[in-house]
Order: structure tokens, then C-alpha cells, then sequence
């Protein structure tokens, strides 16, 4: 089973991906894994990384074609990423969501950074990549119509969000 999980920085993407990679015994795909490694290839830090992409629309080209890419070489796999659920042909499409100001507290825990300096680039970030998304594909990443489920992860902890994503590969493995 193929499985897109998207959301925005902060959401619990990727702890949800990695516990569920666990849980499913099948590898993950972080596209935010592929754009943190072409920053370190060109020497830059992600808001760095993140200004010359929007002048570049290659790099967003090239995030895409390599997951899509790498997808199409496994039978499963969750592909962890904000425009996934676009690119690759999935059996489950998910999106997180959650507040603003929990996903700017999970990103200081894990970047050690001040609120002040992360809630300025989550809003920077996010501009700046929805800007993107809309020039380069014609994605409005506020559409949750590509999704099959939205969940909120403030309102669930890590463990019980993958075993809601488990419920729901239940179900579809049954009606396929």
C-alpha cells in the first residue's frame, strides 16, 4: 500500500510517518528530507534554501520527480510530504493539521530556536511555499480535496494518530 501523509511544518508529519513506517514493517520517503539535502548540496540553510527556490522553480520540479519517482519503485511505502498527495499515485492520501501556535512549539523543541524567531518562519515559510506551489503546479495547498482523510494531530498523540492511519489501511485492504 502506497500512503501520502502531507501537512505543514510542525503538523507531526514526520513522527507519524516514522512510527507508522514501524507499525506497517514498510519504508518512508520524506520530500522535506530531499529539500533539506539539496540545501546542504548548494550550502545554504532552509530559509536560505527556501528564497532560492522561489526564483528556481527546478528545485520544486525536482523534489517532486524524485519522489514520484522513488514511489513507483515500491508496492509500499509511505511518501511523507507537503505536495505528495499530488505526485504520487497513492491508495491513502492524508493531511495534518494543527494550530499555529502548537506547531510553532513542536518546531522549538526540535530546533531549539526562540517562538519569536519560529513562528516568524513558519509564516515566512509558509508564504514563500504556497507562493510556490500555486506558480509552479496551480496547487492551492489550502485544498483538501486530493485528501482522504484530514486529521488534526494536536487533538491526538503520535501513537494513536498511526493507529487511527492503521484503522483506515484496514478498511481499504478490505475493499480491495
Amino acid at each position: 500500500m502506497i500512503i501520502t501523509i502531507g501537512g505543514l511544518a510542525g503538523s507531526g508529519t514526520t513522527t507519524a510517518a516514522k512510527i507508522l513506517s514501524e507499525k506497517l514493517q514498510i519504508p518512508y520517503l520524506s520530500a522535506g528530507e530531499i529539500f533539506r539535502q539539496m540545501a546542504v548540496e548548494k550550502g545554504m540553510d532552509i530559509m536560505e534554501f527556501g528564497k532560492f527556490a522561489e526564483g528556481n522553480d527546478e528545485i520544486d520540479l525536482e523534489i517532486d520527480r524524485r519522489q514520484a519517482q522513488l514511489a513507483k519503485e515500491y508496492t509500499d511505502l509511505i511518501v511523507e510530504g507537503r505536495l505528495s498527495a499530488h505526485f504520487v499515485e497513492a491508495d491513502l492520501k492524508i493531511w495534518f493539521v494543527a494550530p499555529e501556535d502548537i506547531r510553532t512549539e513542536r518546531i522549538c523543541m526540535r530546533e531549539g530556536k526562540t517562538r519569536e524567531t519560529v513562528k516568524k518562519e513558519i509564516i515566512t515559510r509558509g508564504e514563500s511555499e504556497a507562493t510556490r506551489y500555486q506558480e509552479i503546479h496551480g496547487i492551492d495547498i489550502g485544498n483538501m480535496e486530493v485528501y482522504d482523510i484530514v486529521i488534526n494531530s494536536h487533538s491526538f498523540k503520535p501513537e494513536g494518530i498511526a493507529e487511527i492511519i492503521l484503522k483506515v489501511t484496514e478498511v481499504i485492504s478490505c475493499q480491495q
